[in-house]
């Protein structure tokens, strides 16, 4: 979701400014393991490319980064979503998030999700494919050594949308058998400038690309719109919450992230809500340093000491 001034951007100038990120090489986390989360030596092994399903004739597929200490004990694990505006990108960005978490402790699958394109895989595909990415970590919790109880969401811009449902719904096709008695819902969610509200702040040209994405415009089909934005879905029985945004985000605006927070705050949801002097993209060094800290003691406390 990218916002003008008043309202949505053009879809593709967040997955550029991504693409662009990325093709400088520069990690979304800083490369050193910080204290405080599961005992690790810091040594991580990396799985690529592994199934985690099939949708819509395409194979979803997920990078596991896995601490390589023999631990007895199961270890939770971070589901990770990259941004793009739901068209671009894939889960080679969260690669330094992975080895992070990794190095930490937790163990962290970046994952595939299918995007949207011409008139192909519209809303809720990309939720459907998250989801099935969590239960599918269950389903083979014991042979990655995955705590199944204690699973967490990061996910940034488009990606943090799709993490806050994650915190907030359960699954929403059922249709797997062989996952069908494994829940969808993770434990603990970090929202990193992530839109949550597509009823507000409209404008010509994202009005025209969301009424793509979902299907048909507001007037036709606001359940979609309504079901989409995770202020549609607050309620008490929704997970902790770390929301992070920056102050001069001109692609998402921090209004929704205050508009979230106050009312996960409102419902007694655990939330706490990080204020940064950054845009959409956190480019500053530090920024992303204090990101990565305040994720790491976030899902300690909530997935690590809650175990």
């Amino acid at each position: 979701m990218e916002m003008s001034r008043s309202g949505f951007l053009p879809i593709f100038l967040l997955a550029f400014a991504a693409l662009v990120s990325a093709q400088q090489g520069r990690p979304p986390l800083p490369p050193n393991p910080a204290p405080g989360g599961p005992v690790s030596s810091g040594a991580v092994s990396v799985q690529q490319d592994v199934p985690y399903g099939e949708a819509g004739g395409e194979k979803l597929l997920l990078d596991l980064y896995l601490p390589t200490d023999d631990v007895a004990r199961p270890r939770p694990a971070i589901v990770l979503i990259h941004g793009g505006g739901w068209i671009s990108f894939d889960k080679s960005t969260m690669k330094g998030m992975g080895n992070f978490l990794a190095r930490s402790g937790f163990v962290a699958a970046s994952v595939d999700y299918r995007l949207f394109h011409g008139n192909q895989n519209h809303w809720p595909a990309q939720l459907d494919d998250v989801q099935l990415a969590v239960r599918w970590l269950r389903a083979n919790a014991g042979k990655y050594n995955i705590d199944a109880k204690h699973i967490g969401a990061f996910g940034h811009s488009a990606g943090a949308q799709l993490a806050a449902l994650l915190g907030m719904e359960d699954t929403r096709d059922n249709s797997d058998a062989k996952l069908a008695k494994y829940s969808s819902k993770v434990q603990a969610v970090v929202d990193v400038s992530g839109p949550a509200d597509f009823l507000i702040d409209h404008d010509p040209e994202g009005d025209a690309f969301l009424t793509a994405f979902f299907g048909g415009s507001y007037e036709k089909v606001p359940d979609v719109w309504r079901d989409a934005s995770p202020t549609a879905h607050v309620a008490k029985s929704d997970v902790p919450f770390l929301i992070v945004h920056g102050t001069a985000d001109q692609s998402v605006p921090i209004a929704q992230a205050q508009e979230l927070y106050d009312k996960l705050k409102q419902a007694g949801v655990p939330v706490t809500l990080v204020k940064l002097d950054e845009g959409h993209m956190f480019e500053k060094p530090e920024s992303r340093k204090q990101l990565a800290l305040a994720s790491l003691a976030f899902f300690d406390r909530y997935l690590v000491l809650n175990q």
